[in-house]
C-alpha cells in the first residue's frame, strides 16, 4: 500500500472510543467461523484487535478492510 493511502485512511479513521466494537463470538459469528478459529488469527497476529483489558475486540471498520485486503479474485480459465 502506498504512503500517502494510509496517511489518508489514519485520517478518516474514527475515534475508537466512540466506536461499538465487536467480540471474538460477534466476529466468528461474521465470519461464519468457530470462536477458537478467530482466537487463532488473533494469536497469530492475522486480524486486526484492540486489547481491552484481558478482553479482545474488533473494529468493524478494520474487519471490513481487512477483508477487502485479503479478497481473492477468481482466475480466468
Amino acid at each position: 500500500m502506498k504512503t500517502h493511502e494510509a496517511a489518508d485512511r489514519k485520517r478518516h479513521r474514527r475515534d475508537p472510543r466512540t466506536v461499538a466494537l465487536m467480540g471474538v463470538g460477534e466476529l466468528a459469528e461474521r465470519l461464519g467461523t468457530t470462536e477458537r478459529f478467530v482466537r487463532r488469527l488473533v494469536t497469530e497476529r492475522r486480524v486486526p484487535f484492540h486489547k481491552v483489558g484481558k478482553y479482545v475486540r474488533f473494529d468493524p471498520a478494520d474487519i471490513d478492510e481487512w477483508l477487502v485486503e485479503r479478497r481473492v479474485e477468481a482466475s480466468a480459465r
